[in-house]
C-alpha cells in the first residue's frame, strides 16, 4: 500500500483526495451499501470541525442490529482513501466484507493525514463510536487499517478495549518507542519527540500493554521485506497474544512481502476476526 508522500506531492494528493471524494460522493457505490455520506461533527476534545465517511447497508434502519466496521486510513491520506479499493486491494476487501455482512462502514479522518492515533485522533474516534451507538443498535465494533491505520487500530484498542470487539492490523507497528519512521509527523501529533514525551510514546505502544489485548480476536498481516513499517513488533505481539488466548489470534506473515497486503490475506484476516454471528 503506497501510503506515504512528502512535500508538494503530499499537498497535491490531499487536495485531489478531497476533490475526488466530494465529486464522487453522490455516485460512488459499494455493492450492497448505500451511497457514502460525508458526515461533519464538532469534536468534543477541542471544538474543531471533523469529518468521516459513512456507508450504511441498503435498506438499513436505526432499529436494526448491525455491526460497525471502522477503517483507518494510512499516512498521507484522509477519509476518502476508503474509495481507493481499485488501487489497494486490502481496502477493497474491507469494503466487500462490510457489504456482504451488512455492516455500517465508517472511514474517519482521525486528524488526517499524519496523526498516528495521537490524543486528538483518539478522542475523535471515541466520540464517533459513542455517537454511533447512541443513534443505532450497534452490536459489535471492529477496527481495521493498514500502515498508519494498522498501527492506529492497535493503539486505540489498547487504550479503549471496552469499545472494540475485534481488530485487523495490516502492515502496522505495535511499538512507538521502537518505530523510527515519520518522526516529525508523529512528534507533532504526540506533542513532542520520544526524548521529550517518552510516557506518551509508551502509552501508544500496544506491545507494552499486551496483557490488556488478549481478550478479543485479533489478526495481523506483515511482510518480511517491509522497510516502511518493519514487522518485528507485531510479530512479537501476535506471539504473546497467542499465548494468552490460543486460537483467537491470526498472523499472516509473508517472508517475501513488503508494505502491502493481498486481497486474499485481507479477506482471511477480516473474516477470522468477525466470524459468526452475522448481524
Amino acid at each position: 500500500m503506497r501510503r506515504f508522500l512528502t512535500g508538494g506531492c503530499l499537498l497535491y494528493a490531499l487536495l485531489c483526495a478531497k476533490a475526488i471524494g466530494q465529486d464522487q460522493n453522490a455516485s460512488f457505490r459499494i455493492e450492497g451499501l448505500a451511497a457514502p455520506r460525508d458526515v461533519e461533527f464538532t469534536a468534543r476534545a477541542d471544538g474543531s470541525r471533523q469529518r468521516y465517511v459513512e456507508f450504511l447497508p441498503l435498506g438499513h434502519t436505526s432499529i436494526q442490529p448491525c455491526s460497525l466496521m471502522i477503517f483507518l486510513h494510512g499516512h498521507g491520506a484522509d477519509r476518502w482513501q476508503i474509495m481507493k479499493g481499485d488501487q489497494w486491494r486490502e481496502i477493497q476487501a474491507v469494503c466487500d466484507v462490510a457489504a456482504r455482512r451488512r455492516m455500517i462502514l465508517i472511514s474517519p479522518d482521525y486528524r488526517a493525514p499524519t496523526s498516528w492515533m495521537g490524543p486528538a485522533a483518539e478522542a475523535d474516534l471515541v466520540q464517533i463510536i459513542q455517537e454511533q451507538k447512541a443513534k443505532r443498535r450497534v452490536s459489535r465494533t471492529f477496527l481495521c487499517g493498514g500502515s498508519m491505520g494498522g498501527t492506529s487500530v492497535l493503539i486505540f484498542t489498547a487504550l479503549h478495549l471496552e469499545l472494540v470487539d475485534g481488530v485487523v492490523s495490516m502492515n502496522g507497528t505495535a511499538n512507538m518507542m521502537e518505530f523510527a519512521g515519520f518522526e516529525d509527523a508523529i512528534a507533532a501529533s504526540y506533542g513532542g519527540k520520544k526524548s521529550e514525551r517518552p510516557d506518551e510514546y509508551r502509552k501508544r505502544s500496544p506491545e507494552l500493554m499486551a496483557t490488556k489485548l488478549g481478550t478479543i480476536p485479533m489478526a495481523f498481516t506483515a511482510g518480511g521485506k517491509d522497510a516502511v513499517v518493519p514487522p518485528q513488533s507485531v510479530l512479537r505481539l501476535s506471539k504473546e497474544l497467542e499465548k494468552q488466548n490460543p486460537g483467537r489470534v491470526l498472523m499472516l506473515y509473508r517472508e517475501e512481502g513488503g508494505h502491502t497486503t493481498s486481497y486474499e490475506d485481507a479477506m482471511a484476516a477480516l473474516n477470522f476476526v468477525i466470524k459468526p454471528p452475522v448481524d
